[in-house]
C-alpha cells in the first residue's frame, strides 16, 4: 500500500491525560501529572494528538515547551452539534433552534481559540484538526458539511500549519467530498472491533478502510488519526469475548508492523485508559482503550 503523508513519518498516539476524579469541564490533570505522562511516552512516540483547546491542552503544550520534550502535536477543536441527529443510537436531547444557534457561536469561539493556540505554540503544533467525529451517521454532535468547510477556510486564512478533520472512514467515501477539496490532508478512524470483526479479520479490515479512502482521493494525503483495540467491555456494542489485553497486543503489534513498514502515520488510540468516559459501568468499553491503565501501569502490549 502506498502511503502519502502530510509530514515526515514517525510513531503517533492519541493523548488525553484525565485520571480518576478528573474530566473535561471538571478537574484537569496538573502540570506534574502531564509531565509524568509525557516522560512515559517520550521514548516511543513522536506525534501526539490532542482533542480540544482546553486547559489540558494548554498544560500539555506548556510542559512540552518547558521540559524540551521532542513531541509535535496535532491540536484539535472539539466542536459541538449544530443540527439534531435522529440517527444517533443513544438518547440525546432534541435541541431547539436557539440552542443550535448557541452551539454554532460556541464553535466559532473554539475555532478562534484553535487558531490562537496554534499560533502561540507554532513550533510544537505541526497540524490542526477542526473537529472530531462530527459528521458520521451516529454522532451526537452533528455539524453540517458546509459549516466544516467554513471552519476550514477560516483556519487556513490564519495558520501556516496544515489543516485536517478527524472522522470515521465512512463519511470520507461520499459525504465529506466537498470538505476534502479544502483540507490539506484527510484523517480517518478505523475500529474493526466496533464493527464486529474478529482479531483474525482486524488488520485486513483496517487496511481496506485506509485503502478505500486513499483510492478515492489520489491527490490528497491520508493518515489514520485513530485505530485501537479495547481491553474490556460490558457488551454494549462490543462482544466481551472479543476484547482483552492479549487481543489488544496482537492488533496493535500487527497495526504497527504494517504502518511502520508502509510509513503510514497512525495515531494509536490511545495512550491511557480514561474512567470518565461513557457510562458509570466500570466495564464500559469507552474507558478501556489505553496502552496504559488509569494508574499508569502498562498493559500486556507494552510488556
Amino acid at each position: 500500500m502506498q502511503s502519502r503523508n502530510p509530514f515526515p513519518y514517525a510513531k503517533a498516539i492519541c493523548y488525553s491525560g484525565f485520571r480518576d476524579g478528573q474530566s473535561p469541564g471538571g478537574l484537569f490533570p496538573t502540570y506534574a501529572e502531564v509531565k509524568s505522562d509525557l516522560q512515559l511516552l517520550q521514548n516511543d512516540w513522536k506525534y501526539l494528538r490532542l482533542y480540544d483547546c482546553d486547559a489540558h491542552a494548554e498544560t500539555v503544550l506548556e510542559v512540552i515547551a518547558n521540559e524540551n520534550f521532542d513531541f509535535k502535536v496535532m491540536l484539535g477543536a472539539y466542536i459541538v452539534g449544530e443540527q439534531n441527529n435522529p440517527d444517533c443510537p443513544w438518547d440525546t436531547p432534541h435541541l431547539s433552534d436557539a440552542e443550535l444557534d448557541a452551539n454554532a457561536e460556541l464553535n466559532n469561539e473554539r475555532i478562534k481559540l484553535l487558531i490562537k493556540m496554534a499560533q502561540t505554540h507554532s513550533t510544537i503544533v505541526n497540524c490542526v484538526s477542526i473537529g472530531n467525529e462530527a459528521s458520521v451517521s451516529w454522532t451526537d454532535h452533528m455539524v453540517p458539511v458546509e459549516r466544516l468547510v467554513e471552519m476550514t477556510l477560516q483556519v487556513k486564512r490564519h495558520l501556516d500549519q496544515p489543516v485536517t478533520f478527524c472522522e470515521n472512514y465512512v463519511p470520507w467515501l461520499d459525504k465529506l467530498k466537498p470538505l476534502v477539496k479544502e483540507l490539506d490532508f484527510i484523517s480517518i478512524h478505523t475500529y474493526p472491533v466496533w464493527e464486529y470483526k474478529s482479531i483474525d479479520e482486524a488488520l485486513t479490515y483496517t487496511q481496506q478502510n485506509y485503502q478505500d479512502v486513499v483510492d478515492l482521493y489520489p491527490d490528497t494525503p491520508v493518515l489514520i488519526s485513530e485505530a485501537g483495540w479495547a481491553t474490556q467491555s460490558n457488551g454494549r456494542g462490543i462482544d466481551p469475548s472479543n476484547v482483552n489485553e492479549k487481543l489488544q497486543k496482537r492488533y496493535i503489534n500487527e497495526l504497527m508492523e504494517w504502518t511502520e513498514s508502509s510509513e503510514i502515520i497512525t495515531y494509536v488510540f490511545e495512550a491511557f485508559d480514561e474512567n470518565w468516559k461513557g457510562s458509570n459501568d466500570a466495564q464500559e468499553p469507552e474507558k478501556h482503550w489505553g496502552l496504559y491503565k488509569v494508574d499508569r501501569s502498562p498493559k500486556m502490549v507494552l510488556k
